[in-house]
């Protein structure tokens, strides 16, 4: 009866909190405060984890969704494909061994003439190549879910058109026996550098 009576109340307060929240942002409003509404970068990388993509939505880059989604479908061809043909030659592989070099498909003139240890062979060869896919399945994953964690990060950063890099050349008036062993006066160029932000 407790247990009943905790888990109404904790839905009560969590039906009231969003509601306590608006109040006090309305509040805020009317007193003349303006409310900022802070962009989370967890939040990005969570969207991305769960869907691939919703994260770069979430951080207004939505024009990455195309190019993360080619990336994913163009490794998810090539894993997939790799398994299969490395499942198809450890299949036939194992069939030969068991069947004293008997074919699994007598009706393929290629597989009738390729020799046993070359079935092998193959066979290691795109066991390897799907594996090296599964990495790089692994790392495009991993590449979106830091594009949308950094990019996160970077929301708020303010960029003004103000910043600039000046390069001035100049002539300075000076005494060039400080330089060299010449004596007198003379001319030695020089270079002004303003960066401001």
């Amino acid at each position: 009866m407790a247990i009943n009576r905790l888990v109404v109340f904790s839905l009560l307060l969590l039906l009231t909190l969003p509601l306590a929240q608006s109040q006090t942002v309305a509040e805020k409003e009317e007193e003349g405060v303006v409310a900022v509404k802070e962009h989370n970068p967890n939040k990005a990388l969570l969207l991305s984890a769960v869907l691939p993509g919703a994260g770069q939505v979430y951080n207004h880059q939505a024009w990455k969704v195309p190019v993360i989604y080619a990336a994913i479908g163009t490794v998810g061809y090539f894993t997939y494909n790799n398994y299969t043909q490395m499942k198809y030659y450890k299949d036939e592989y194992l069939y030969r061994v068991a069947h004293n070099d008997a074919t699994q498909y007598p009706d393929d003139a290629d597989m009738v003439a390729t020799p046993t240890a070359n079935i092998y062979n193959l066979y290691e060869a795109y066991n390897k190549t799907f594996q090296l896919s599964v990495i790089v399945s692994v790392a495009v994953y991993g590449l979106n879910l830091l594009d949308a964690y950094v990019f996160g990060h970077l929301f708020d950063f303010q960029i003004n058109d103000d910043i600039s890099l000046n390069v001035i050349p100049t002539l300075n008036c000076g005494y060039p026996s400080l330089i060299t062993d010449t004596p007198g006066f003379g001319v030695v160029p020089a270079a002004t550098l303003t960066l401001r932000f």
